[in-house]
């Protein structure tokens, strides 16, 4: 019977995981068990997905806010930090911003607007025009920005930013000021030293400073890179990839993550002779076209993976196929002849006009995207991904 079905994923169901946990071994019998209850035998070239946070968890890697304030307290010796670009989140930055506030005297906080790096938005970029305001020239103080835009409220979580930062940084007993800017060299005129805790876009914000003449220039990566009093820490990325853990914690992106994808291999191959390749997901890249929020809070998609997952799809596009080059042809023979295109194609399609409309990213990225969307981030209890066919084409 000719073949009918594609790529298949699956959510796989783990027990909850916790601190020092045999997490290769659990994810392992997790897989082998889906496999025997739902019938499906294993390929190679199968994909085994699982997301950071249960890595993270299984580690133990975790940080107080105690333990970020004291490494902010030793590397901003001064007591003055401008913090500079951070997301608007109460997952990822709220308590992160405890441990800075924790650590100095005064926090100038610089906020960018409309939104933040991955789209939350301040304000409506509409009423920027409204009121005459251009983000790329104009800095705007607190007093400034109530006067223009009042108490605006995030439309998914009902939280005034502005205030809801306010609040934490004078709860912990630091002064703060309040601008309003787009570039990062503005807050030189209020702190000498700063903070970068923008994701994707730090290393531009670090330089931008530095070439400024700001003091001590850090980012968010900078923090937590080594133990703080025998904490957590990820010597990669440091504070980004955190997400809150309780009130006073934070769960830090994990750490040596190679090894456990390596070992999980292994571990799989043993059970069944095939060689499933593996990853670690955090985050999808990909925007929400109503909320504008970018997901990738992650520094990464992808922390580790298999060396079978390196790379960009190189594929031939299906339509462009069909409307020109075998224009002619229908049914069996069109298909026999998009079939006989994509065994015959070139390993590299790079600028072929064949290949222009398929999606030029890196392969990790595609499927951290398709795992972080099959798994969520609620109460599915599906921490690990099973995708079936994703490598397979029309000819196979």
């Amino acid at each position: 019977m000719e073949r009918t079905v594609g790529t298949v994923v699956r959510g796989v169901r783990a027990p909850i995981i916790r601190q020092g946990d045999d997490l290769a071994a659990i994810v392992t019998e997790s897989i082998l068990n889906c496999g025997k209850s739902e019938g499906v035998a294993f390929h190679d070239k199968d994909i085994v997905a699982v997301t950071e946070a249960v890595v993270a968890r299984a580690q133990g890697n975790y940080a107080s806010v105690e333990d970020i304030a004291a490494d902010v307290r030793a590397k901003f010796p001064s007591g003055v930090v401008g913090v500079v670009f951070p997301i608007l989140s109460r997952n990822r930055f709220a308590i992160c911003l405890k441990g800075i506030a924790s650590g100095v005297k005064k926090v100038v906080l610089q906020l960018s607007y409309p939104s933040d790096e991955v789209g939350n938005h301040l304000i409506d970029p509409d009423m920027l025009d409204e009121k005459g305001v251009n983000p790329w020239t104009d800095t705007l103080s607190e007093k400034q920005y109530r006067e223009l835009f009042g108490f605006q409220l995030h439309p998914f979580t009902g939280v005034d930013y502005v205030e809801y930062y306010k609040e934490l940084i004078t709860a912990c007993g630091a002064e703060v000021e309040v601008i309003f800017s787009n570039h990062p060299a503005t807050v030189l005129a209020y702190a000498g030293d700063v903070l970068a805790c923008d994701i994707h876009t730090r290393r531009r914000t670090k330089r931008i400073l530095k070439a400024a003449g700001a003091g001590v220039v850090l980012g968010l990566d900078d923090l937590l890179t080594s133990p703080v009093n025998g904490s957590g820490c990820n010597d990669f990325c440091g504070l980004l990839g955190s997400n809150k853990a309780t009130e006073t914690t934070v769960k830090l992106f994990p750490r040596d993550c190679q090894a456990f994808v390596e070992k999980v291999q292994a571990s799989l191959f043993e059970a069944t002779g095939k060689t499933l390749e593996v990853m670690v997901y955090g985050d999808g890249a990909f925007k929400d076209p109503v909320g504008k929020i970018w997901e990738l809070a992650d520094p990464v998609v992808s922390p580790a993976y298999t060396s079978g997952l390196a790379g960009t799809p190189n594929e031939l596009k299906l339509k462009y196929l069909a409307d020109n080059k075998f224009a002619h042809l229908h049914g069996d023979a069109l298909k026999a002849a998009i079939a006989q295109a994509i065994r015959e194609k070139d390993g590299d399609l790079k600028g072929s006009m064949a290949s222009q409309g398929t999606t030029p990213r890196q392969l990790t990225d595609l499927i951290g995207s398709l795992c972080d969307l099959t798994s969520g981030s609620g109460d599915k209890g599906t921490p690990i991904v099973w995708i079936q066919g994703y490598f397979d084409n029309y000819s196979i």
